[in-house]
């Protein structure tokens, strides 16, 4: 009972990380009815930053666990201008176009990342800084929780609450969920349909970015191919959970 225990809390930490990229899947396609297959590789840069930025701050700086919120905070960022990059120089063009067009740019996208990382940042893998350390934090009956996979818990949780707020109280997320349900309709009471397309890109990234880092932490190999496997089985809980939905992404 107590292995059972201790695999669904690893399962759990796991699985707090897939929503978050599933989030970014499912936003997308409730604005733009696009599967954006790019988004597991938005996912990679968010890693392959976190290396980066924690490898130069660690050496020159700080100590780990004080350098983590800024690492994350650098993922996000560079994971969000990349999503607004995506949006507006592959998506936008494409946007009266018949949607086999979208996804096989998404793919193409895909692949430019993933071959444009191993061309620019080199294809060996990389082991991402210690940050946080793995001690047990508490144990129960043989369950062990430790540090990483807490904060795994928290920051994913702080993440997907801040999300429901901006969705369901402010006027950005009231004008998303104008968007999802009639691009027509939105323009038609003066609702900037591109800026809301590009917000939902921007937002999605940055959740991915965040993803990332939080694999760094628990997973320490990072490397450039590393976001095709979960960015799948974010894109299955997204799809389990009813693709368009954001509590449905959770679930999944």
């Amino acid at each position: 009972m107590a292995e059972f225990l201790q695999q669904t809390i690893n399962g759990l930490a796991w699985g707090s990380i897939y929503a978050l990229i599933a989030l970014g899947y499912t936003m997308v396609y409730g604005i733009l009815r696009l599967i954006n297959f790019a988004h597991g590789d938005v996912y990679m840069i968010g890693a392959m930053t976190g290396y980066y930025v924690g490898n130069f701050i660690v050496r020159f700086a700080l100590p780990g666990a004080a350098a983590f919120p800024i690492v994350l905070a650098c993922s996000m960022a560079v994971c969000g201008i990349l999503g607004f990059l995506i949006e507006r120089l592959a998506y936008k063009p494409l946007r009266g176009a018949p949607r086999i067009n979208a996804l096989i740019t998404a793919i193409g996208v895909s692949l430019f990342l993933e071959f444009g990382a191993q061309l620019w940042l080199g294809a060996d893998p990389k082991f991402f800084p210690t940050l946080i350390d793995e001690q047990p934090l508490f144990a129960v009956a043989g369950v062990v929780v430790n540090k990483i996979q807490t904060v795994i818990f928290l920051v994913s949780l702080a993440l997907m609450v801040s999300l429901r707020f901006v969705v369901m109280k402010t006027k950005l997320g009231k004008a998303m969920r104008a968007v999802s349900f009639s691009h027509t309709a939105s323009q038609l009471v003066g609702i900037p349909l591109e800026t809301i397309i590009s917000f939902t890109f921007v937002l999605g990234s940055m959740l991915a970015g965040a993803g990332g880092v939080l694999v760094g932490l628990s997973n320490p190999k990072v490397e450039p191919l590393m976001g095709i496997m979960p960015g799948l089985k974010a894109f299955v809980a997204a799809v389990l959970g009813g693709i368009g939905s954001i509590p449905g992404a959770l679930v999944g």
